[in-house]
């Protein structure tokens, strides 16, 4: 019987965790000797796969639990340098618990996914690229988290990753960080979403999810990179370039979208109620940068698959550029109600910069626009004047020292505490995304900030 005494060893970031004496690291150097490991781990131990392509023919099954303090990990012996091959790869067992999938290239058929009753699982620094059509990794339980991770490559029809859950709920508190999705190219008109995070008919359920820090490039499988079908989420810090993919709340309530740096013929697209829209930079090479979705229906039911009227849902302090129509409306019989757009930068060349549907009911304040033939805004609710914004090292155009927005925002946010970098937003905060300083620490997300191999 194995010690049940515990050592403490130094993570990352300064936290410690409790592991078992006993723990073993367990060097592997085919299929069924990982298997034959994982089928007898305890918590705490580390199954490594050495270096090679294996192809699997049946399940690696991880039926073996960890625990919050000793988590089994199985891992390549050196990140990307394990290939898994064949019709079919790693599958979690019913009720698996703390366990970390580490440094795989996964090329194999099939699919990977989380298990309705599995939590506290950890998927990082893998590769995938699955051979197969659908959706490639599915998160079904709850305590999940997906980072570090290459998803890249397909032209078929699917998600590369889907938030879903028990059918009676979605799944909770996933955290989605430092990934890389690459390479969508499906050319259908749907079904081709980077993260789809819960389903039309899980819309009213609240999933709490953190998407953030990931890198999304050639998000072209769908109009929607990310599809947020579900209530109470946080979509913030992401950089989205080369891609027709929108952050999208498709569904739901109640969800916030900050600071993301969105680049190229994308934008932010919402449907829903109460949502917060603040401090994202959207520069755009054509219009429709943000868009105040259309309403079919006047308020979803849970199971709708209908486009919600945007409802109470707040814009501001954004700094958007493009061409016409730089914030505009989808129209719809059920206009945008009770919304907001305050204290934004809305930098156009040509037509009406805010095209805001007849019939919409929306509060504007504090908004400064430049450029266009029109603002599109009522009176009192905007200046129109050069905001002086210059680009600097890393591409973003910033405030400068003389800028009118400085100090210029009206209204009470109390939520916006920061900008987009984030640095504290100070006494009046500025107008737009940034909040004037000399020290800019903000920048676009590369290759290098996210996937198998980032810090």
């Amino acid at each position: 019987m194995r010690k049940l005494a515990l050592v403490v060893l130094p993570l990352l970031g300064g936290l410690f965790v409790g592991v078992p004496a006993s723990a073993a690291t367990v060097r592997v150097t085919s299929l069924s000797a990982l298997q034959n490991a994982v089928k007898s781990a305890n918590p705490g131990d580390r199954i490594e796969l050495a270096d090679g392509s294996y192809s699997a023919s049946s399940a690696i099954s991880l039926t073996r639990s960890g625990t919050s303090s000793a988590p089994i990990t199985v891992t390549a012996a050196n990140v990307g340098k394990a290939e898994i091959r064949g019709s079919t790869g790693f599958s979690f067992g019913s009720g698996v618990h703390d366990v970390v999938l580490s440094g795989f290239s996964l090329r194999h058929g099939g699919s990977l996914s989380v298990p309705a009753n599995g939590h506290h699982i950890q998927i990082t620094r893998n590769t995938l690229q699955f051979t197969s059509s659908g959706n490639w990794l599915t998160i079904n339980g709850n305590d999940v988290q997906v980072d570090h991770n290459t998803f890249q490559n397909r032209s078929t029809e699917g998600v590369f990753l889907q938030i879903a859950g028990p059918d009676s709920d979605v799944a909770k508190r996933t955290w989605i960080h430092h990934n890389y999705f690459f390479n969508h190219t499906f050319g259908g008109a749907n079904g081709g979403e980077s993260i789809r995070l819960g389903y039309s008919h899980k819309q009213s359920y609240s999933a709490n999810a953190i998407v953030e820090y990931n890198l999304f490039e050639k998000a072209n499988g769908d109009s929607e990179a990310i599809s947020v079908k579900s209530s109470d989420n946080t979509v913030r810090y992401n950089t989205i370039r080369d891609s027709r993919g929108y952050i999208v709340l498709r569904h739901g309530n109640r969800s916030t979208v900050e600071g993301n740096l969105i680049f190229g013929a994308s934008g932010i697209r919402f449907h829903g109620n109460d949502h917060k829209i603040i401090n994202n930079y959207v520069d755009s090479s054509a219009g429709r940068a943000i868009v105040f979705g259309s309403g079919s229906e006047a308020d979803s039911s849970p199971t709708s698959k209908g486009h919600d009227r945007p409802d109470r849902v707040t814009v501001a302090f954004n700094t958007v550029r493009g061409t016409s129509a730089v914030i505009d409306s989808d129209g719809g019989d059920f206009k945008p109600k009770d919304c907001v757009l305050a204290n934004n930068i809305i930098v156009g060349t040509s037509g009406k910069l805010v095209n805001m549907t007849s019939g919409a009911t929306v509060k504007y304040e504090g908004n400064i626009t430049w450029g266009g033939s029109s603002a599109g805004i009522p009176s009192g609710g905007y200046k129109n004047v050069d905001p002086k914004l210059t680009k600097d090292a890393n591409g973003l155009y910033r405030l400068t020292a003389t800028s009118p927005a400085i100090d210029a925002s009206t209204g009470t946010y109390p939520y916006v505490t920061t900008d987009f970098d984030p640095q504290p937003r100070t006494n009046t905060p500025d107008t737009g995304a940034d909040e004037y300083a000399t020290a800019a620490t903000r920048k676009p997300l590369t290759k290098s900030d996210v996937g198998p191999l980032a810090p």
